[in-house]
This record gives structure tokens, sequence and C-alpha cells, in this order.
């Protein structure tokens, strides 16, 4: 087998398109999580704290003065980002969230019994069909 028809092989099956599905479907439910946290979450839970916005929270490890914005900060130097961290660490909470929950419903949906055929019959006991056959010797 060539190399190319090998990979063919291999780049057409189910499981690499699915996958391949999945990825591009996860970065962009990604970016809609990301936004959702970002411009949504995240601004209420800094009004709730008084008006904190989390995302530019750092501790300066290179001497940079106070008060500047992270992005000004990093590029003087290194920071400990803890803010930052803590606006993903809840992006992925709820991402983890919503995955489990969608997880859920396909369980759930695929649990249900599909409409059921007419039963076949139970096969007859063998003792009634002894007695059947006795009956019928006896009508001869």
């Amino acid at each position: 087998m060539t190399f190319m028809t090998e990979f063919k092989e291999f780049a057409v099956k189910g499981n690499v398109v699915d996958l391949a599905v999945g990825v591009i479907i996860g970065g962009a439910f990604g970016k809609i999580v990301d936004s959702v946290v970002n411009d949504l979450i995240m601004p209420l839970v800094g009004k709730v704290v008084g008006g904190l916005d989390f995302s530019n929270y750092y501790v300066a490890l290179a001497g940079q003065p106070a008060g500047l914005a992270l992005a000004d900060a990093k590029k003087l130097g290194a920071v400990f980002a803890w803010g930052n961290f803590v606006t993903v660490a809840l992006n992925f909470a709820i991402l983890a969230f919503i995955i489990f929950l969608m997880i859920k419903q396909i369980n759930r949906l695929r649990a249900q019994p599909a409409p059921a055929a007419p039963a076949a019959p139970a096969p007859t006991p063998e003792d009634i069909v002894l007695l059947r056959e006795i009956r019928d010797s006896l009508k001869r």
C-alpha cells in the first residue's frame, strides 16, 4: 500500500472526521463561553465585589510601579497575573458545567427505548404441549 493511499484511508475514516468536527465546534464554543465569562459574568462579579476587574489583578515580580494595567506591567517584566487566572478558571468551570449538561441530555436521549415492536408470543410450556399431545391421542 502506498503512503498516499494509506494516508487517504486514515484521513477519511469516520473517527477522524468526527474528531475534526468536534475540534472545530469546540473551538467556536470555547469562544462563546469566553465571551459569556468576560463580557457578562465577570463584570457582574466585579460589580458585586465593588467594581473590581479581576483580569487586571497581578503581583509585580520585576519591580513595576503600582497602578499599571496588566498589559503595561507585562511589557516591563514578569507578573503573577492571578486575576487573569481567576477569570480563566471561571471560564473552565462554566464550560465544564455546560458540557456536563449536554452529555447528560445525550445520555438521557440514548437511554429512552425505541418504540417496541409487537412482542412474539411466548413459547408454550412443555407440559402444556405434552397434555395437548395426550388429548389428541385419546381423540383418535
